[in-house]
């Protein structure tokens, strides 16, 4: 597998119209490091614009639209899901990446890959997932994101995964900022497997694409949490009005317009939010870009520092508005009690399949049996227990919250099980 590692910027066939001007410091799709397997690239697309392109087109993206946020699918139609957050977040990278002359698709595509690794149930899942695989490796959603986009998604013959460039799996993996200068012998498991093979440079900073990504997941998803809290009832405009930020910004609005409705006081004072938020980032940024005063995308990782940040005032208030949301909102009595649930179904399922993977459906008891290398007697009882871990945790971290409650309703409902 080691020789297909692409080491060099591959030769493009085709003159494209790739963006410009863009600044020396962003990462050019044209100087790309390539894919880990030689691909002839496309007429029509930069390979960050192809990127972007195969994740959309992914099975993990597809689901997303099940997947929870906060609150679980039938909980309402109007409240966010993991689809619509990373397509919140991609539209706040690609006018970021804009403003600071980076390349929009990089970063747009980075935000839109992020959270493909999360299973049903949100965190939740996460948490229950990590305890049942403590025994195995573990399991950690940003780790199962870069085995879904090198591993899991299966859509071409001649590789596994996607065969993205290094930059966007640099931006992915690099999310977690836990990562950046550890000792390899702590990453995820995933991880450790896939850089065998495909160095990401997890010694170093990410690039501001993937920088811009990860600040607009903050952005995004504090703001929309607010808007979903507010509007599902689990806190009032009245104590949001005392909050650092979103109480700033309700006031701005009711100031401006007195007479209008709560409903639309609250899509405004989120508006005016988000592009606070935004401001306050290009503008710490610049102010970061000038002291450091990078030459290339080198210069970047080797900065001692992220470039791309909130400023100290801000990040100050946005931890007393992330204390409320934990406190009132994500540890509300209806939340937690779709938790509960959550949880339950999960560790059933896990063991369930663990125990029985006969049960589960054919084409992944086949994955058990190909990763076990039925009848060859090469592998011992703890390696095998652990591959078929593995693949049971594969499949449940695939599941949509919906088909989650199917899946535990055929199982132990005492009803029907096909």
């Amino acid at each position: 597998m080691g020789d297909a590692v692409e080491t060099c910027p591959q030769a493009l066939s085709v003159p494209l119209a790739f963006p410009a001007p863009l600044a020396d410091y962003a990462s050019f799709a044209q100087k790309t490091r390539g894919r880990l397997y030689a691909e002839g690239e496309s007429a029509t697309r930069t390979p960050f614009q192809r990127d972007r392109d195969r994740v959309i087109h992914a099975v993990a993206f597809r689901r997303l639209k099940h997947k929870t946020q906060v609150f679980v699918f039938h909980e309402g139609d109007y409240y966010r899901t993991r689809l619509t957050h990373s397509l919140e977040a991609a539209q706040i990278s690609r006018s970021l990446a804009r403003t600071f002359k980076l390349d929009e698709d990089l970063a747009e595509c980075i935000a839109l890959a992020h959270d493909l690794g999360h299973p049903p149930f949100g965190h939740t899942g996460e948490d229950v997932l990590q305890e049942c695989m403590a025994p195995y490796g573990g399991f950690d959603h940003n780790a199962h994101t870069i085995r879904l986009l090198t591993k899991l998604e299966r859509r071409h013959a001649a590789f596994q995964g996607l065969n993205l460039t290094w930059e966007t799996l640099e931006g992915v993996v690099k999310h977690s900022e836990d990562l950046i200068g550890a000792a390899p012998s702590t990453y995820p498991t995933a991880i450790q497997e896939y850089v065998r093979d495909h160095d990401l440079g997890l010694s170093e900073r990410a690039s501001l694409e993937s920088q811009v990504a990860a600040i607009s997941d903050d952005i995004a998803y504090n703001n929309h949490d607010v808007d979903d809290g507010l509007r599902a009832g689990i806190f009032s405009i009245n104590e949001a009005r005392d909050l650092p930020l979103i109480g700033e910004a309700l006031h701005s609005v009711e100031r401006e317009w007195p007479d209008a409705p709560e409903s639309i006081l609250i899509a405004e004072a989120v508006s005016v939010l988000i592009g606070r938020m935004v401001d306050d980032v290009v503008t710490e940024t610049r102010s970061r870009i000038a002291a450091v005063a990078p030459k290339s995308v080198a210069d970047v990782r080797a900065s001692p520092y992220n470039l791309v940040a909130f400023s100290e005032r801000l990040d100050t208030d946005l931890s007393v508005l992330r204390r409320f949301l934990q406190e009132n909102m994500y540890r509300h009595y209806k939340v937690n009690r779709a938790r509960s649930q959550a949880k339950r179904i999960i560790r059933s399922l896990f063991n369930q399949f663990h125990e029985e993977p006969e049960t589960m459906p054919s084409h992944w008891r086949r994955e058990i049996d190909r990763d076990l290398g039925v009848g060859d007697g090469a592998e011992t009882g703890d390696m095998q227990a652990h591959r078929r871990a593995r693949v049971v945790c594969d499949y449940i971290a695939g599941m949509t919250d919906r088909y989650a409650f199917l899946e535990h309703e055929r199982l132990f409902s005492g009803g029907p099980v096909l």
